[in-house]
């Protein structure tokens, strides 16, 4: 058989169950650190409940894929996870979930793993939101998701420190309303949960902005003003419904 033939019938095999996004149709893509709570908490023992090293980790992590040749508008990282949203008209590989799942995690993992020093993987997969709306929904939801993991984290760790073991500490909080956990907090570490910072209860914002810089022109050879992009980290995002018309300008703007 020759060479054409054979690599013909086994791409079939390697190709078979592709699956390519439709057009005008949303992409996000969520990656999710494996085994990160052993990795950050037993190996390198950051700082619990939250560690400004790694936080600058997953973040430098957001902007490195952010970067990396996809039209990425927005990232948003909490926790050990990151989540891009890709223009609507993103067509990388052909819109193939599968290349862009590979590559994102392969970026990922390789950049997080440099900056820690140490072998770090993520997985990722792909969210298909049908509009707008539904991009909207899908940040307020992570947003909400890093609010509630922050309280719980805060909680617990308060429950370690006072000497509790992990499953009891995690067992003590089962049943726990909101307003609980906030009292928990104030009465037992003094601590008013509206104090913490922004970026611990609502996780971190990357998006590109233009500034002014200087250019060379190399016809006249006379040094001009120039637009450029770079990407910005944003510690502070905004709350709630400002949060949800924050994303759906973003998602406006790159129309």
């Amino acid at each position: 058989m020759k060479f054409e033939q054979l690599d013909t019938r086994m791409r079939i095999f390697e190709t078979a169950h592709d699956h390519c996004v439709m057009p005008e149709v949303y992409m996000v893509a969520r990656l999710d650190g494996r085994s990160f709570t052993r990795l950050t908490k037993e190996v390198h023992e950051f700082e619990a409940p939250f560690d400004e090293r790694f936080r600058d980790f997953m973040v430098e992590t957001t902007e490195h894929v952010m970067d990396c040749g996809f039209r990425v508008i927005y990232g948003f990282t909490q926790s050990d996870e990151i989540s891009l949203l890709f223009h609507v008209d993103e067509d990388a590989f052909g819109r193939k979930v599968r290349k862009f799942n590979s590559v994102l995690a392969g970026e990922a993992s390789a950049r997080f793993s440099l900056l820690l020093g140490d072998a770090a993987c993520f997985d990722a997969r792909i969210s298909q939101l049908p509009s707008a709306a539904h991009v909207v929904d899908y940040f307020s939801w992570r947003s909400e998701d890093a609010h509630r993991n922050a309280l719980n984290a805060h909680c617990y760790w308060t429950l370690r420190r006072e000497g509790q073991g992990a499953r009891e500490a995690t067992q003590a909080l089962v049943g726990m309303s909101v307003a609980d956990k906030n009292e928990f907090l104030f009465q037992r570490a003094g601590l008013n949960f509206n104090d913490v910072p922004r970026w611990q209860k609502r996780g971190t914002g990357v998006y590109w902005e233009t500034f002014e810089a200087e250019g060379h022109n190399p016809v006249s050879g006379e040094n001009e003003p120039t637009t450029r992009r770079r990407l910005k980290r944003d510690l502070e995002l905004p709350m709630k419904e400002q949060y949800r018309e924050f994303i759906a300008e973003l998602v406006r703007q790159a129309q």
